[in-house]
């Protein structure tokens, strides 16, 4: 699903349309869409996923991430790579670096090692090639039902960071971005990812109709887009989030930016921590 969609990015495809066939390509092989495909281009490092009119396409010499995660029974796995549209040499190095970040980190994983160690690889190898990792976006566990949780695996090492030894059970995404730029993202735009926590009393909020609190719930927990609500009418759904914003039910997730306007590249693997090794679950 991850190679099928990276090999549908070129110029002039839609975003919104790749992004929606990798979520079909999902259900079809019988998974579940963990978080709304998502799809961010140059400056944009994460969190771009497009409204249900969305017209924006890919464009020559793009550095398009591609985002995933799928859960069977809950279950999730997080994944991720960029696409040089055009194979622009200029962008090639970042291509590469978060590549060989992620590579290294898989190689100097294994139970029992801490995460300060593959914070430190994840740096040197981006850092080697004259670029810069993303200091405050970072990989993280996952669990059912659960795309982020503890413990957090930063991109930089920090000398206040934990010494978290990963044991055997553990499953974790490690996500390095590189890039030319300074390194920092901050949120840009308007949001269209949303997550509403399992625990949160939707039959409280009756001004939403029953079929929308139903398609809401249905998320259980997960994060969801505006354009996978879209049998509903687009003001019911408008309504219905800004209410449940307005309750505190609501958490929205901005695209983020990097804070020069510099291009990011981003890879992403989800591994099993076994006794006797190291799997991912993703490759």
């Amino acid at each position: 699903m991850r190679r099928s969609g990276a090999a549908a990015i070129r110029a002039g495809a839609l975003v919104r349309e790749v992004c929606e066939q990798v979520e079909a390509d999902i259900v079809g092989q019988g998974g579940g869409i963990a978080f709304p495909v998502q799809s961010s281009r140059n400056a944009l490092a994460a969190h771009y996923c497009s409204a249900p009119d969305d017209t924006t396409c890919y464009a020559e010499g793009d550095l398009a991430k591609l985002d995933l995660g799928v859960h069977v029974d809950g279950w999730v796995v997080d994944t991720a790579t960029t696409v040089n549209v055009g194979d622009v040499a200029h962008n090639r190095p970042l291509v590469e670096a978060a590549h060989a970040a992620l590579a290294a980190a898989i190689s100097a994983a294994a139970p029992g090692v801490s995460v300060r160690t593959l914070s430190r690889v994840l740096e040197q190898e981006v850092r080697r090639r004259g670029l810069r990792p993303m200091r405050n976006l970072c990989g993280h566990g996952v669990g059912r039902w659960t795309v982020h949780c503890a413990p957090a695996v930063p991109n930089v090492l920090a000398p206040g960071d934990p010494d978290h030894a990963l044991a055997a059970g553990s499953v974790i995404a490690i996500e390095p971005f590189a890039t030319d730029g300074s390194g920092e993202v901050a949120e840009h735009g308007v949001a269209e990812v949303f997550r509403v926590p399992p625990a949160a009393p939707l039959d409280d909020a009756a001004e939403i109709s029953p079929g929308l609190r139903a398609a809401i719930a249905a998320f259980r927990g997960l994060p969801f887009a505006r354009r996978q609500l879209r049998q509903f009418p687009t003001e019911s759904v408008h309504e219905a989030l800004a209410g449940l914003r307005r309750r505190g039910m609501l958490q929205a997730y901005a695209a983020l930016r990097e804070a020069w306007g510099r291009p990011v590249a981003q890879a992403e693997h989800t591994l099993l921590f076994r006794a006797d090794g190291v799997e991912v679950l993703t490759a």
